[in-house]
């Protein structure tokens, strides 16, 4: 293996949710009962959460299989492959990461053809990828604290989240650890338009983090982090993913979104190739993609489904007021986690330097 870089439910629902059951195969079952657990890779916190409910325990009803969630952040996911010792079986992560491992070597190939839940062909083809797929669109939004802003009050964009004068008040970015640091952000404030992101210019981005630091209290390490720190008030302005500041005003946490500028991203999910339980491993990634499941998952957690005929769970917060359209077509602005997989270790290495610098 080449080495790697261092680093509440509807009567719809509960109807397609039967059927999913009943169309489990026999064969499936017995094989699944077998294999007792499955190892998989989660960043932690409300994810994993609300995932109990609506994706782990449902599967193990149908299946026989407990799912073990092994949070972690992007960057000791990574070093687990780095040590030979991943000891995962499926990973959910951000697709930039499942690019860096599939170049080294390490997953499987996703089995489409022995599907019997989902039809590939429901799966948006861009989310089609050989050796991993995505699950649901999200996007890295501005976050707010409403005790410290009004929504007429916020910044508008990231050139303002960057003017800390004119928007006092501590901030929240990510780190290195969280997957990539807010490199997009970084060059958006400092004027670059949003066709013109990639490939990165490393340096300049890095430049334009340096202005806004003096306001940065934590570049935080995993989501749960930033959205704790957003719901305490340690931040008042962060960035930060439009699913977990959803889950905290579930909660009733004095949080809210600004989509403008919003840096639309996918979890995605693979196979590893060491995997003790390849079949179950196999059948979980056709489970977490069926129209079922993904429509579950939506009504809890509000984002963007992969598979087409789970389209009408999207929630209206999702969309755009003045267009209908999502808000990750409205106002996003499409990561490009090809180039995050092929320069990650390049902006790792800048940011070892600049972070202590």
């Amino acid at each position: 293996m080449k080495r790697i870089p261092p680093p509440k439910a509807t009567r719809r629902q509960a109807l397609a949710a039967g059927t999913a059951v009943l169309a489990l195969p026999t064969l499936w079952l017995r094989s699944a009962r077998a294999a007792e657990q499955l190892m998989l890779r989660t960043p932690g916190g409300s994810y994993d959460e609300k995932r109990v409910k609506t994706v782990y325990e449902p599967f193990r009803k149908e299946t026989g299989i407990e799912v073990v969630p092994v949070p972690s952040s992007a960057g000791k996911l990574v070093a687990m492959f780095k040590a030979g010792r991943p000891d995962l079986d499926v990973i959910e992560t951000g697709d930039d990461i499942l690019w860096l491992l599939e170049d080294a070597g390490a997953l499987a190939p996703i089995p489409y053809k022995e599907f019997k839940l989902t039809d590939p062909a429901d799966i948006e083809p861009w989310a089609r990828r050989p050796y991993h797929v995505a699950m649901t669109p999200y996007s890295d939004v501005l976050g707010y604290n409403t005790k410290t802003y009004s929504a007429d009050k916020i910044p508008r964009d990231w050139a303002q989240f960057w003017d800390y004068k004119a928007f006092p008040g501590p901030r929240g970015l990510s780190d290195m650890q969280a997957g990539v640091p807010n490199l997009e952000f970084a060059l958006l404030a400092d004027g670059v338009p949003a066709d013109k992101l990639y490939p990165i210019d490393i340096e300049r981005a890095f430049k334009s983090l340096s202005r806004v630091r003096p306001s940065v209290v934590k570049f935080w390490e995993t989501g749960a982090m930033a959205a704790q720190m957003l719901t305490d008030g340690e931040t008042v302005l962060s960035a930060i993913s439009n699913s977990r500041v959803q889950a905290l005003r579930d909660k009733g946490g004095p949080v809210a979104i600004s989509w403008n500028q919003n840096l639309v991203n996918v979890t995605a999910t693979a196979i590893t190739k060491t995997a003790r339980n390849p079949a179950a491993a196999r059948m979980f990634v056709d489970y977490v993609l069926s129209p079922a499941v993904q429509d579950r998952w939506l009504n809890a957690n509000r984002e963007f489904p992969i598979n087409r005929k789970a389209y009408g769970g999207v929630s209206k917060d999702l969309l755009d007021p003045d267009t209908g359209k999502p808000w990750t077509v409205a106002r996003g602005i499409t990561k490009d986690a090809r180039w995050w997989a092929d320069n990650r270790q390049r902006v790792s290495e800048r940011w070892s330097k600049w972070i202590i610098s």
